[in-house]
Protein backbone atom coordinates (compact mmCIF):
# COMPACT_ATOMS: atom_id res chain seq x y z
CA UNK A 1 0.00 0.00 0.00
CA UNK A 2 1.27 3.45 -0.96
CA UNK A 3 0.23 6.29 1.34
CA UNK A 4 -1.69 8.98 -0.48
CA UNK A 5 -3.09 6.70 -3.19
CA UNK A 6 -6.78 6.78 -3.97
CA UNK A 7 -8.06 3.26 -4.44
CA UNK A 8 -11.20 1.88 -6.09
CA UNK A 9 -12.96 -1.49 -6.10
CA UNK A 10 -16.34 -3.12 -6.60
CA UNK A 11 -17.62 -3.88 -3.09
CA UNK A 12 -20.53 -6.13 -4.03
CA UNK A 13 -20.31 -9.79 -5.13
CA UNK A 14 -19.63 -10.68 -8.78
CA UNK A 15 -22.58 -11.17 -11.10
CA UNK A 16 -25.84 -9.37 -11.76
CA UNK A 17 -27.87 -7.81 -8.98
CA UNK A 18 -30.31 -5.06 -8.21
CA UNK A 19 -27.53 -2.81 -6.92
CA UNK A 20 -23.77 -2.81 -7.25
CA UNK A 21 -21.48 -0.59 -5.18
CA UNK A 22 -18.20 0.96 -6.32
CA UNK A 23 -16.11 2.28 -3.45
CA UNK A 24 -13.34 4.88 -3.55
CA UNK A 25 -11.01 5.71 -0.65
CA UNK A 26 -8.21 8.25 -0.47
CA UNK A 27 -7.52 11.97 -0.62
CA UNK A 28 -8.67 12.32 -4.26
CA UNK A 29 -11.89 10.33 -3.88
CA UNK A 30 -14.19 13.24 -4.67
CA UNK A 31 -12.08 14.43 -7.62
CA UNK A 32 -12.03 10.94 -9.12
CA UNK A 33 -15.77 10.51 -8.58
CA UNK A 34 -16.47 13.90 -10.16
CA UNK A 35 -14.67 12.77 -13.32
CA UNK A 36 -17.18 9.99 -14.01
CA UNK A 37 -20.34 11.55 -12.57
CA UNK A 38 -22.56 14.46 -13.53
CA UNK A 39 -24.46 16.25 -10.78
CA UNK A 40 -27.17 18.87 -11.00
CA UNK A 41 -26.06 22.47 -11.37
CA UNK A 42 -24.85 24.01 -8.12
CA UNK A 43 -23.99 20.66 -6.56
CA UNK A 44 -22.04 20.83 -3.29
CA UNK A 45 -20.46 17.80 -1.64
CA UNK A 46 -22.22 17.17 1.67
CA UNK A 47 -20.77 14.52 4.00
CA UNK A 48 -22.91 11.50 4.88
CA UNK A 49 -25.68 12.52 2.48
CA UNK A 50 -26.94 10.38 -0.42
CA UNK A 51 -27.33 12.29 -3.69
CA UNK A 52 -28.62 11.38 -7.15
CA UNK A 53 -26.14 11.66 -10.02
CA UNK A 54 -25.61 10.47 -13.59
CA UNK A 55 -22.84 8.04 -14.47
CA UNK A 56 -21.47 9.13 -17.83
CA UNK A 57 -19.04 7.82 -20.44
CA UNK A 58 -16.03 9.60 -21.92
CA UNK A 59 -18.24 11.61 -24.24
CA UNK A 60 -20.67 12.67 -21.53
CA UNK A 61 -23.45 10.27 -22.56
CA UNK A 62 -25.64 8.83 -19.80
CA UNK A 63 -24.78 5.28 -18.69
CA UNK A 64 -26.77 4.96 -15.46
CA UNK A 65 -28.57 6.85 -12.72
CA UNK A 66 -26.67 6.32 -9.46
CA UNK A 67 -26.77 7.28 -5.80
CA UNK A 68 -23.55 8.78 -4.41
CA UNK A 69 -22.54 9.05 -0.75
CA UNK A 70 -19.46 10.87 0.52
CA UNK A 71 -17.97 10.03 3.92
CA UNK A 72 -15.51 12.70 5.02
CA UNK A 73 -12.34 11.71 6.85
CA UNK A 74 -12.01 10.61 9.58
CA UNK A 75 -15.69 9.58 9.90
CA UNK A 76 -15.53 6.80 7.35
CA UNK A 77 -14.71 3.10 7.25
CA UNK A 78 -11.05 3.75 6.33
CA UNK A 79 -10.73 7.08 8.20
CA UNK A 80 -10.02 8.61 4.79
CA UNK A 81 -12.35 10.37 2.36
CA UNK A 82 -14.63 7.63 1.00
CA UNK A 83 -17.09 7.86 -1.89
CA UNK A 84 -19.58 5.05 -2.52
CA UNK A 85 -21.40 4.92 -5.86
CA UNK A 86 -24.50 2.70 -5.88
CA UNK A 87 -25.23 1.69 -9.48
CA UNK A 88 -27.66 -0.77 -10.96
CA UNK A 89 -25.99 -4.15 -10.60
CA UNK A 90 -24.95 -4.70 -14.21
CA UNK A 91 -21.37 -6.04 -14.48
CA UNK A 92 -20.91 -3.84 -17.57
CA UNK A 93 -21.90 -0.70 -15.66
CA UNK A 94 -19.73 -1.58 -12.67
CA UNK A 95 -16.66 -2.30 -14.76
CA UNK A 96 -17.23 0.89 -16.75
CA UNK A 97 -17.18 2.78 -13.43
CA UNK A 98 -13.91 1.13 -12.46
CA UNK A 99 -12.31 1.90 -15.84
CA UNK A 100 -13.33 5.56 -15.63
CA UNK A 101 -12.01 5.81 -12.07
CA UNK A 102 -8.66 4.34 -13.12
CA UNK A 103 -8.44 6.82 -15.99
CA UNK A 104 -9.10 9.61 -13.47
CA UNK A 105 -6.11 8.66 -11.31
CA UNK A 106 -7.30 5.98 -8.92
CA UNK A 107 -5.76 2.53 -8.73
CA UNK A 108 -7.31 -0.86 -8.10
CA UNK A 109 -7.43 -1.78 -4.42
CA UNK A 110 -5.49 -4.81 -3.26
CA UNK A 111 -7.47 -7.59 -1.53
CA UNK A 112 -8.50 -6.37 1.91
CA UNK A 113 -6.92 -2.95 1.41
CA UNK A 114 -9.93 -0.97 2.60
CA UNK A 115 -9.86 -2.83 5.92
CA UNK A 116 -6.05 -2.61 6.02
CA UNK A 117 -6.31 1.18 5.71
CA UNK A 118 -8.92 1.24 8.45
CA UNK A 119 -6.47 -0.60 10.73
CA UNK A 120 -3.40 1.47 9.80
CA UNK A 121 -5.34 4.69 10.27
CA UNK A 122 -6.46 3.62 13.75
CA UNK A 123 -10.10 3.25 12.79
CA UNK A 124 -10.26 -0.37 13.98
CA UNK A 125 -8.01 -2.68 15.98
CA UNK A 126 -6.38 -5.77 14.56
CA UNK A 127 -8.93 -8.17 16.14
CA UNK A 128 -11.72 -6.01 14.69
CA UNK A 129 -10.08 -6.11 11.27
CA UNK A 130 -9.89 -9.91 11.44
CA UNK A 131 -13.55 -10.02 12.48
CA UNK A 132 -14.56 -8.29 9.22
CA UNK A 133 -13.53 -11.40 7.28
CA UNK A 134 -15.29 -13.70 9.75
CA UNK A 135 -18.51 -11.69 9.49
CA UNK A 136 -18.45 -11.80 5.70
CA UNK A 137 -17.73 -15.54 5.76
CA UNK A 138 -20.37 -16.40 8.38
CA UNK A 139 -22.69 -19.23 7.34
CA UNK A 140 -24.84 -19.25 10.49
CA UNK A 141 -26.52 -16.48 12.46
CA UNK A 142 -24.52 -17.43 15.58
CA UNK A 143 -21.26 -17.07 13.64
CA UNK A 144 -22.39 -13.66 12.43
CA UNK A 145 -23.28 -12.55 15.97
CA UNK A 146 -19.89 -13.61 17.34
CA UNK A 147 -18.08 -11.86 14.47
CA UNK A 148 -20.21 -8.74 14.99
CA UNK A 149 -19.29 -8.72 18.68
CA UNK A 150 -15.61 -8.94 17.74
CA UNK A 151 -16.03 -6.26 15.09
CA UNK A 152 -17.53 -4.12 17.83
CA UNK A 153 -14.37 -4.58 19.88
CA UNK A 154 -15.30 -7.41 22.26
CA UNK A 155 -11.84 -9.01 22.09
CA UNK A 156 -10.07 -5.68 22.50
CA UNK A 157 -12.30 -4.78 25.45
CA UNK A 158 -11.58 -8.13 27.11
CA UNK A 159 -7.82 -7.69 26.69
CA UNK A 160 -7.67 -3.98 27.57
CA UNK A 161 -7.97 -4.38 31.37
CA UNK A 162 -5.34 -7.13 31.37
CA UNK A 163 -2.97 -4.87 29.44
CA UNK A 164 -3.73 -1.95 31.75
CA UNK A 165 -2.96 -4.04 34.85
CA UNK A 166 0.26 -5.32 33.31
CA UNK A 167 1.33 -1.79 32.41
CA UNK A 168 0.61 -0.68 35.97
CA UNK A 169 2.89 -3.41 37.28
CA UNK A 170 5.63 -2.57 34.77
CA UNK A 171 5.36 1.11 35.67
CA UNK A 172 5.63 0.25 39.36
CA UNK A 173 8.73 -1.88 38.84
CA UNK A 174 10.35 0.64 36.48
CA UNK A 175 9.72 3.42 38.97
CA UNK A 176 11.25 1.41 41.78
CA UNK A 177 14.38 0.81 39.72
CA UNK A 178 14.79 4.21 38.05
CA UNK A 179 13.72 6.42 40.92
CA UNK A 180 14.91 4.50 43.96
CA UNK A 181 16.68 7.57 45.32
CA UNK A 182 13.31 9.35 45.58
CA UNK A 183 12.17 6.96 48.35
CA UNK A 184 9.44 5.32 46.29
CA UNK A 185 8.34 2.09 47.92
CA UNK A 186 8.81 -0.95 45.72
CA UNK A 187 5.98 -3.46 45.92
CA UNK A 188 6.44 -6.48 48.14
CA UNK A 189 6.51 -9.98 46.61
CA UNK A 190 2.97 -10.60 47.85
CA UNK A 191 1.79 -7.37 46.23
CA UNK A 192 3.44 -8.30 42.92
CA UNK A 193 1.95 -11.79 43.00
CA UNK A 194 -1.43 -10.25 43.81
CA UNK A 195 -1.11 -8.06 40.71
CA UNK A 196 0.02 -10.93 38.47
CA UNK A 197 -2.77 -13.31 39.52
CA UNK A 198 -5.79 -11.53 37.94
CA UNK A 199 -3.84 -10.94 34.74
CA UNK A 200 -2.96 -14.63 34.54
CA UNK A 201 -6.55 -15.66 35.35
CA UNK A 202 -8.07 -13.30 32.79
CA UNK A 203 -5.69 -14.35 30.02
CA UNK A 204 -6.31 -18.01 30.83
CA UNK A 205 -10.08 -17.58 30.75
CA UNK A 206 -9.91 -15.79 27.40
CA UNK A 207 -7.55 -18.36 25.89
CA UNK A 208 -9.80 -21.14 27.18
CA UNK A 209 -12.74 -19.72 25.23
CA UNK A 210 -10.98 -20.71 22.00
CA UNK A 211 -12.00 -24.35 22.44
CA UNK A 212 -15.62 -23.34 21.81
CA UNK A 213 -14.70 -20.42 19.54
CA UNK A 214 -12.95 -22.83 17.19
CA UNK A 215 -16.18 -24.81 16.90
CA UNK A 216 -18.10 -21.64 16.05
CA UNK A 217 -15.49 -20.59 13.50
CA UNK A 218 -14.66 -23.93 11.86
CA UNK A 219 -17.67 -26.09 12.67
CA UNK A 220 -17.48 -29.85 13.11
CA UNK A 221 -18.10 -33.11 11.28
CA UNK A 222 -20.82 -35.43 12.61
CA UNK A 223 -20.94 -39.05 11.43
CA UNK A 224 -24.15 -41.07 11.72
CA UNK A 225 -23.43 -44.81 11.86
CA UNK A 226 -25.33 -47.94 12.70
CA UNK A 227 -26.52 -51.28 11.42
CA UNK A 228 -28.72 -51.37 8.30
CA UNK A 229 -32.37 -50.37 8.77
CA UNK A 230 -31.89 -48.62 12.11
CA UNK A 231 -33.12 -45.36 10.62
CA UNK A 232 -29.79 -43.56 10.09
CA UNK A 233 -30.90 -41.88 6.87
CA UNK A 234 -34.24 -40.89 8.38
CA UNK A 235 -32.40 -39.31 11.32
CA UNK A 236 -29.99 -37.62 8.90
CA UNK A 237 -32.94 -36.09 7.01
CA UNK A 238 -34.68 -35.08 10.22
CA UNK A 239 -31.59 -33.25 11.55
CA UNK A 240 -31.19 -31.54 8.18
CA UNK A 241 -34.92 -30.77 8.04
CA UNK A 242 -34.98 -31.88 4.40
CA UNK A 243 -35.16 -35.14 2.46
CA UNK A 244 -31.55 -35.45 1.37
CA UNK A 245 -30.89 -39.18 1.77
CA UNK A 246 -33.01 -41.91 0.18
CA UNK A 247 -35.10 -43.78 2.75
CA UNK A 248 -36.70 -47.19 2.17
CA UNK A 249 -37.65 -50.25 4.21
CA UNK A 250 -34.99 -52.25 2.38
CA UNK A 251 -31.92 -52.81 4.60
CA UNK A 252 -28.72 -51.45 3.09
CA UNK A 253 -30.29 -48.74 0.93
CA UNK A 254 -27.37 -46.39 1.64
CA UNK A 255 -24.28 -47.82 -0.04
CA UNK A 256 -22.01 -44.76 0.16
CA UNK A 257 -21.52 -41.78 2.41
CA UNK A 258 -23.86 -38.82 1.89
CA UNK A 259 -22.86 -35.47 3.39
CA UNK A 260 -24.66 -32.16 3.84
CA UNK A 261 -24.08 -29.01 5.84
CA UNK A 262 -26.47 -27.64 8.45
CA UNK A 263 -26.39 -25.65 11.68
CA UNK A 264 -27.03 -26.94 15.19
CA UNK A 265 -27.26 -24.23 17.81
CA UNK A 266 -25.46 -21.86 15.46
CA UNK A 267 -22.49 -24.20 14.97
CA UNK A 268 -21.85 -25.23 11.34
CA UNK A 269 -22.08 -29.00 11.13
CA UNK A 270 -21.12 -31.27 8.26
CA UNK A 271 -23.34 -34.31 8.74
CA UNK A 272 -22.35 -37.58 7.12
CA UNK A 273 -24.86 -40.38 6.56
CA UNK A 274 -23.08 -43.71 6.17
CA UNK A 275 -23.73 -47.16 4.83
CA UNK A 276 -25.15 -49.68 7.28
CA UNK A 277 -22.39 -51.57 9.08
CA UNK A 278 -22.73 -55.33 8.68
CA UNK A 279 -20.96 -58.27 7.11
CA UNK A 280 -20.79 -57.05 3.50
CA UNK A 281 -22.48 -59.19 0.86
CA UNK A 282 -20.66 -57.74 -2.16
CA UNK A 283 -17.81 -55.53 -3.31
CA UNK A 284 -19.88 -52.35 -3.46
CA UNK A 285 -21.38 -52.84 -0.01
CA UNK A 286 -17.97 -53.75 1.40
CA UNK A 287 -16.53 -50.47 0.12
CA UNK A 288 -19.49 -48.63 1.64
CA UNK A 289 -18.87 -50.21 5.07
CA UNK A 290 -15.17 -49.28 4.87
CA UNK A 291 -16.16 -45.71 4.14
CA UNK A 292 -18.48 -45.77 7.14
CA UNK A 293 -15.56 -46.66 9.39
CA UNK A 294 -13.45 -43.95 7.75
CA UNK A 295 -16.19 -41.36 8.28
CA UNK A 296 -16.37 -42.36 11.92
CA UNK A 297 -12.60 -41.94 12.27
CA UNK A 298 -12.64 -38.51 10.60
CA UNK A 299 -15.61 -37.13 12.54
CA UNK A 300 -15.38 -34.96 15.63
CA UNK A 301 -18.53 -36.65 16.96
CA UNK A 302 -20.29 -39.89 16.08
CA UNK A 303 -23.96 -40.74 16.46
CA UNK A 304 -24.33 -44.50 16.86
CA UNK A 305 -27.92 -45.32 15.95
CA UNK A 306 -29.63 -48.50 17.10
CA UNK A 307 -33.17 -49.79 16.65
CA UNK A 308 -34.52 -49.03 20.11
CA UNK A 309 -37.56 -51.26 19.62
CA UNK A 310 -35.34 -54.36 19.55
CA UNK A 311 -32.71 -55.78 21.92
CA UNK A 312 -29.13 -54.67 21.31
CA UNK A 313 -27.35 -57.07 18.97
CA UNK A 314 -23.68 -58.09 19.16
CA UNK A 315 -23.11 -55.91 16.08
CA UNK A 316 -24.58 -52.90 17.92
CA UNK A 317 -22.29 -53.47 20.90
CA UNK A 318 -19.26 -53.97 18.65
CA UNK A 319 -20.01 -50.73 16.77
CA UNK A 320 -20.42 -48.83 20.03
CA UNK A 321 -17.01 -50.04 21.19
CA UNK A 322 -15.36 -49.06 17.91
CA UNK A 323 -16.94 -45.61 17.99
CA UNK A 324 -15.91 -45.10 21.62
CA UNK A 325 -12.31 -45.92 20.69
CA UNK A 326 -12.41 -43.28 17.93
CA UNK A 327 -13.58 -40.38 20.09
CA UNK A 328 -16.73 -38.69 21.44
CA UNK A 329 -20.01 -40.45 20.65
CA UNK A 330 -23.70 -40.21 21.38
CA UNK A 331 -25.74 -43.43 21.48
CA UNK A 332 -29.16 -42.92 19.90
CA UNK A 333 -32.06 -45.36 20.16
CA UNK A 334 -34.32 -44.69 17.19
CA UNK A 335 -37.93 -45.82 16.57
CA UNK A 336 -39.14 -44.77 20.01
CA UNK A 337 -42.63 -44.54 18.49
CA UNK A 338 -42.63 -48.35 18.38
CA UNK A 339 -41.79 -48.58 22.08
CA UNK A 340 -38.32 -48.96 23.55
CA UNK A 341 -36.88 -52.29 24.56
CA UNK A 342 -36.81 -52.30 28.41
CA UNK A 343 -33.15 -53.31 28.42
CA UNK A 344 -32.14 -50.20 26.46
CA UNK A 345 -33.89 -47.54 28.55
CA UNK A 346 -31.42 -47.60 31.52
CA UNK A 347 -28.34 -47.43 29.28
CA UNK A 348 -28.41 -43.67 28.70
CA UNK A 349 -29.34 -43.73 25.04
CA UNK A 350 -30.99 -40.62 23.59
CA UNK A 351 -34.42 -41.83 22.53
CA UNK A 352 -35.79 -40.39 19.27
CA UNK A 353 -38.30 -41.13 16.57
CA UNK A 354 -36.87 -39.96 13.27
CA UNK A 355 -40.22 -40.79 11.67
CA UNK A 356 -42.27 -38.50 13.93
CA UNK A 357 -39.55 -36.04 15.00
CA UNK A 358 -39.85 -36.94 18.68
CA UNK A 359 -36.70 -36.32 20.75
CA UNK A 360 -34.87 -34.49 17.93
CA UNK A 361 -34.66 -31.20 19.83
CA UNK A 362 -33.26 -33.02 22.86
CA UNK A 363 -30.73 -34.77 20.60
CA UNK A 364 -29.59 -31.40 19.26
CA UNK A 365 -29.13 -30.16 22.84
CA UNK A 366 -27.11 -33.27 23.71
CA UNK A 367 -24.93 -32.73 20.64
CA UNK A 368 -24.22 -29.15 21.74
CA UNK A 369 -23.45 -30.19 25.31
CA UNK A 370 -21.14 -32.94 24.07
CA UNK A 371 -19.09 -30.79 21.70
CA UNK A 372 -18.96 -27.75 24.00
CA UNK A 373 -15.72 -27.99 26.01
CA UNK A 374 -17.41 -27.22 29.33
CA UNK A 375 -20.82 -28.68 28.58
CA UNK A 376 -22.39 -25.25 28.11
CA UNK A 377 -22.41 -22.52 25.48
CA UNK A 378 -20.43 -19.42 26.52
CA UNK A 379 -21.73 -15.93 25.70
CA UNK A 380 -20.99 -14.47 22.28
CA UNK A 381 -19.04 -11.54 23.76
CA UNK A 382 -15.49 -12.08 25.01
CA UNK A 383 -15.09 -15.17 22.82
CA UNK A 384 -11.99 -15.71 20.68
CA UNK A 385 -12.26 -17.67 17.45
CA UNK A 386 -8.77 -17.12 16.03
CA UNK A 387 -5.88 -19.55 16.47
CA UNK A 388 -3.51 -16.59 16.25
CA UNK A 389 -5.20 -14.93 19.22
CA UNK A 390 -5.12 -18.16 21.24
CA UNK A 391 -1.42 -18.70 20.60
CA UNK A 392 -0.56 -15.13 21.55
CA UNK A 393 -2.54 -15.46 24.77
CA UNK A 394 -0.79 -18.75 25.58
CA UNK A 395 2.54 -17.01 24.99
CA UNK A 396 1.48 -14.26 27.38
CA UNK A 397 0.41 -16.83 29.98
CA UNK A 398 3.75 -18.62 29.72
CA UNK A 399 5.62 -15.37 30.33
CA UNK A 400 3.37 -14.56 33.32
CA UNK A 401 4.11 -18.00 34.79
CA UNK A 402 7.83 -17.25 34.47
CA UNK A 403 7.22 -13.91 36.20
CA UNK A 404 5.53 -15.69 39.11
CA UNK A 405 8.51 -18.05 39.41
CA UNK A 406 10.86 -15.05 39.34
CA UNK A 407 9.00 -13.45 42.24
CA UNK A 408 8.87 -16.67 44.23
CA UNK A 409 12.60 -17.22 43.61
CA UNK A 410 13.45 -13.74 44.84
CA UNK A 411 15.08 -12.64 41.56
CA UNK A 412 15.90 -8.92 41.09
CA UNK A 413 13.15 -6.76 39.65
CA UNK A 414 15.26 -6.12 36.53
CA UNK A 415 14.87 -9.82 35.64
CA UNK A 416 11.20 -9.81 36.63
CA UNK A 417 10.66 -6.91 34.22
CA UNK A 418 11.99 -9.03 31.36
CA UNK A 419 9.19 -11.53 31.96
CA UNK A 420 6.62 -8.74 32.26
CA UNK A 421 7.71 -7.23 28.96
CA UNK A 422 7.66 -10.73 27.42
CA UNK A 423 4.02 -11.01 28.55
CA UNK A 424 3.24 -7.57 27.13
CA UNK A 425 4.59 -8.27 23.63
CA UNK A 426 1.92 -10.83 22.60
CA UNK A 427 -0.79 -8.56 24.02
CA UNK A 428 0.62 -5.75 21.88
CA UNK A 429 0.33 -8.04 18.87
CA UNK A 430 -3.39 -8.21 19.61
CA UNK A 431 -4.12 -4.60 20.52
CA UNK A 432 -1.33 -2.44 19.06
CA UNK A 433 2.15 -1.52 20.24
CA UNK A 434 2.86 0.05 23.61
CA UNK A 435 5.31 2.94 23.42
CA UNK A 436 7.80 4.09 26.02
CA UNK A 437 5.58 7.13 26.54
CA UNK A 438 2.80 4.83 27.75
CA UNK A 439 5.08 3.54 30.50
CA UNK A 440 6.34 7.00 31.43
CA UNK A 441 2.84 8.46 31.51
CA UNK A 442 1.77 5.78 33.94
CA UNK A 443 4.84 6.32 36.11
CA UNK A 444 4.26 10.06 36.38
CA UNK A 445 0.50 9.76 36.84
CA UNK A 446 0.79 7.08 39.52
CA UNK A 447 3.72 8.38 41.57
CA UNK A 448 4.52 11.87 42.75
CA UNK A 449 8.01 11.83 41.27
CA UNK A 450 8.26 15.44 40.12
CA UNK A 451 8.55 16.97 43.61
Amino acid sequence: MTAGDTIVAISTPPGMGAIGVVRLSGPASREVAAALLRFDAGHQWTARTAELASLIDEGGALVDQVVVTWFAAPRSYTAEDVVEISCHGSPAVLHHSIDRALDAGARLAEPGEFTLRAFINGRISLPEAEAVHDLISATTLHQAKVAAQQLGGSVSRAIAPLKAQLLELIALLEAGIDFAEDDIDVASPDDILGRLSPIRTGAGRLAGSYAYGKLVHDGLTLAIVGRPNTGKSSLFNRLLEQDRAIVTDIPGTTRDTVSERAAIGGIPVKMVDTAGVREAAGTVEKLGVERSYQAMADAALTLVVVDGSQPLSPDDLSLLEKARAQGPLIAVSNKSDLGLDPAIEPLGFVAVSALLGEGIDELRRVILRTVSPHGSIPPESGLITSLRHERLLRECIEALDHAVLAVESGLPHELLLLDCYAALRPIDALTGATTADDILNRIFSTFCIGK
